[in-house]
């Protein structure tokens, strides 16, 4: 009779597990389509325009790492603070992170649009895209707070297990993307700049939309008294927020270095290597759809004190995740032409774009089990094991390995991905051991 309950408990962790996994897995995509929209309108007008579009990628992801360790923080504290049902915590945490937001929106903003001018520059572009690629940085930085409030807000939201809600907002968002994209890239032939106009419009728009769905919802809607901090919460959101902004930070330093060595490898090879990049992240989106469910009902189970549900849901990410990753792999192996082609008309960008596609697509699991174990963690709030993990392997792993394989060896860019799939396998495995090791100890361990 135990056995019968025990696995009906297991079944109902991994069916809520998939349940709030699914709306997550679809805003996902659908911020992945913001920039698969950019890329593919942009493709069709050459390669150049995709380059200028590709050249400030890694930045993005750079400046935007500050937005991101604050939801993640907050995710964590709002989680657990909504498990317990202690309410109006929960509403002065929201407000903190609105205002933290709002800060570091606006630092990340002038910082970027401070730097735009030099970045292609640095990034060893060529000096034919320069001007585009310095354009567009700038005209998608200036919305940043936007982007900044979108991002964190949704992290509250999907803290206390609403999923759909920052779905459909960036679902609209997204339409709207579409449209202003065949607008000013097409019919007002504004190129690269229509582009950057088009994603600049829909993150003020998306901003605004997250906002005001945290201040309709009474467990979240906080007040302008709940916006100014105690010690114990800043201090409670610099041990989580602060490990994993280092994280980002170190991570996508890391991927400006290994962009910049690529770029360096000519125009037709970083336009191939750019859009196999953007083609591979619709197949590794159902990892960080699952990561968020997974870092929120760890949260939750935390606040409860219910060890044996954190247990389950532990053990229910890791076998789904791995699961469906396995699937994405297959057809990521399957797709890879297709898949190039629907971004660039160019053979030569398509084929080379295909072949580190199915050499990827063979890493796909062990990204699922890195993605899920980093979910894991960051819900339990431990973010500093993973700061060391993933800085050591993108800095004494893919780094060294690329730059060997560039400069000493001559290879190609097959022999680049290898670098960086061998990245990948190795944050996985450091993870799950990291993981193993730790699984026994109790709650607030």
């Amino acid at each position: 009779m135990s056995t019968k309950i025990s696995d009906g408990k297991r079944r109902s962790e991994t069916v809520t597990l998939i349940l709030l996994a699914i709306p997550s897995l679809i805003e996902h995509i659908l911020e992945t389509l913001m920039q698969y929209v950019d890329t593919a309108m942009v493709g069709h007008l050459g390669k150049d325009a995709t380059a200028a579009v590709s050249t400030t990628t890694t930045i993005s992801w750079l400046v935007g790492t500050f937005s991101w360790s604050v939801g993640m923080a907050f995710m964590a504290l709002i989680a657990r603070a909504y498990g317990a049902r202690e309410y109006d915590k929960v509403k002065r945490y929201t407000g903190f992170a609105f205002l933290s937001a709002l800060i570091f929106g606006m630092f990340t903003a002038l910082v970027s649009c401070s730097l735009s001018p030099f970045i292609p520059g640095w990034m060893k572009a060529d000096k034919s895209i320069r001007h585009d690629a310095s354009l567009y940085f700038f005209i998608i930085s200036l919305p940043y707070v936007f982007r900044s409030v979108n991002y964190v807000m949704s992290s509250a939201i999907r803290a206390i297990k609403d999923t759909k809600t920052p779905m459909i907002i960036n679902l609209g968002a997204n339409i709207l993307n579409v449209i202003l994209n065949i607008i000013l890239i097409f019919i007002m032939k504004m190129g690269v700049k229509g582009a950057a106009i088009a994603s600049a419009v829909s993150s003020v728009i998306a901003g605004i939309l997250m906002f005001v769905a945290v201040m309709r919802k009474d467990v979240l809607k906080f007040r302008a008294r709940d916006m100014r901090p105690d010690r114990a919460m800043i201090g409670a959101a610099c041990r989580i927020g602060l490990p994993a902004m280092a994280t980002g930070t170190a991570s996508c330093l890391g991927y400006v270095f290994f962009a910049r060595m690529v770029s360096g490898m000519g125009k037709t090879i970083f336009a191939a290597h750019s859009i196999a990049l953007a083609a591979e992240e619709l197949f590794y989106i159902p990892g960080y759809g699952l990561r968020t469910a997974t870092s929120s009902l760890i949260g939750n189970a935390l606040g409860e004190k219910d060890e044996v549900k954190l247990k389950r849901t532990e053990r229910a990410s890791v076998f789904v995740n791995l699961s469906i990753m396995c699937v994405s792999a297959v057809l990521l192996f399957c797709l890879a032409l297709p898949i190039m082609y629907i971004f660039t008309k160019n053979s030569e960008v398509a084929q080379i774009g295909s072949q580190v596609l199915r050499l990827v697509a063979f890493s796909e699991p062990f990204f699922g089990l890195m993605v899920v174990f980093e979910g894991i963690f960051y819900g339990k709030g431990q973010t500093l094991r993973v700061f060391f993990i993933e800085t050591f392997c993108m800095w004494f792993i893919r780094l060294p390995l690329t730059y060997i394989t560039i400069n000493y060896l001559g290879l190609g860019l097959n022999e680049v991905w290898l670098c960086m799939i061998a990245d990948n396998v190795c944050k996985a495995m450091a993870l799950a051991i990291c993981y193993l090791l730790t699984r026994k100890r109790g709650l607030n361990k």
